[in-house]
């Protein structure tokens, strides 16, 4: 109990941090939305203008700064970040939760097949090390881990878009199609997700491949999978009650911030296929300088990225006895 109570209070110093900073660098910034809306009109907005700006973008530079970081914490507690600059007038919970729901079906269920195949791949190839899955795989992914994303994408887009145009390769879902839960939509939307979740698993399954690979060699040194084997149990118990779950604790961190970054999209698969996720929108938000959409984007991305490391801690005192020792 002690163990989960110091990781909640670490939890709450690292994210009260975190939100402070995230005050201030926009205010140490040149210049505030309503100037970069002025800008838009190269200055043909009266000050009276400016001013119902400042306020529609709940800015107000005559409070002192602690009134401002208190209001700060209390609109993030409650969810109100102001008013989106690249999207106005719209709110930027309601923008948020327009993009949102994309980036969680590519970018998070990628994610989580990425790691289940690059975890059972590894296992395999490091269980039968110097075979033929153990030559051939692991180096393959390797080097395709190290391709950058648009790269990939452009050969896919050239392959399956350009020379056989059989897949699209620009938006969510086709823009001719009312949304809705029927078959035509839903089958437009995972039709024109393949092309982007196939370049998001090509680059991310080589890391989880390898890391696997090397933590089950490791383990099959240590004197439990040797007595395991003096009990005469079957490889498969060995291989997947005794190496892979132990294999693959160190791979929980790894896998909890990948999570947790899922919120932030792939920006340069989003921006590469057009898609109206996450990442697309905070790249949209830096070249517009829309703070009050990037200030909400990043304490998202914190907020999720905490949240899986603590469920990481928490499950890995699970798992481990030796973390629950010391723990």
């Amino acid at each position: 109990m002690r163990y989960v109570l110091r990781r909640l209070v670490l939890f709450m110093i690292t994210l009260w941090v975190a939100l402070t900073v995230n005050f201030f660098i926009p205010r140490l910034m040149p210049g505030n939305p309503a100037e970069a809306m002025m800008a838009r009109f190269r200055g043909r907005v009266n000050p009276a203008a400016l001013k119902a700006l400042e306020a529609a973008f709940g800015i107000n530079t005559q409070k002192p700064l602690l009134v401002q970081y208190l209001e700060y914490l209390g609109n993030t507690l409650t969810g109100h970040f102001g008013t989106s600059l690249t999207f106005f007038p719209q709110s930027v919970g309601t923008v948020l939760a327009q993009a949102l729901p994309w980036t969680l079906g590519l970018v998070g269920l990628t994610t989580i097949i990425a790691f289940a195949a690059g975890t059972l791949i590894g296992l395999v190839a490091g269980w039968r090390r110097g075979g033929v899955l153990d030559s051939l795989l692991p180096p393959v992914f390797v080097i395709t881990s190290a391709l950058p994303f648009f790269w990939v994408g452009l050969l896919l887009v050239l392959a399956f878009s350009v020379t056989l145009s059989v897949l699209p390769n620009d938006g969510a879902f086709d823009v001719t199609l009312t949304p809705g839960f029927n078959g035509e939509f839903i089958g437009s939307v995972l039709t024109h997700a393949i092309l982007p979740a196939v370049t998001i698993l090509v680059i991310s399954i080589g890391g989880w491949i390898l890391t696997m690979r090397n933590n089950v060699v490791t383990i099959l040194t240590d004197d439990y999978i040797k007595m395991a084997r003096a009990k005469g149990l079957s490889n498969t118990t060995i291989m997947y009650g005794y190496a892979a779950r132990n294999a693959i604790l160190p791979n929980l961190a790894g896998f909890a911030m990948s999570l947790g970054f899922v919120v932030s999209g792939s920006i340069l698969v989003e921006y590469t296929f057009n898609y109206p996720g996450i990442g697309y929108m905070l790249l949209q938000a830096v070249n517009n300088e829309d703070y009050p959409l990037m200030q909400a984007m990043f304490v998202m991305i914190t907020v999720t990225v905490l949240v899986a490391i603590l469920i990481c801690d928490f499950l890995t005192v699970l798992l481990d006895p030796r973390a629950r020792t010391e723990a």
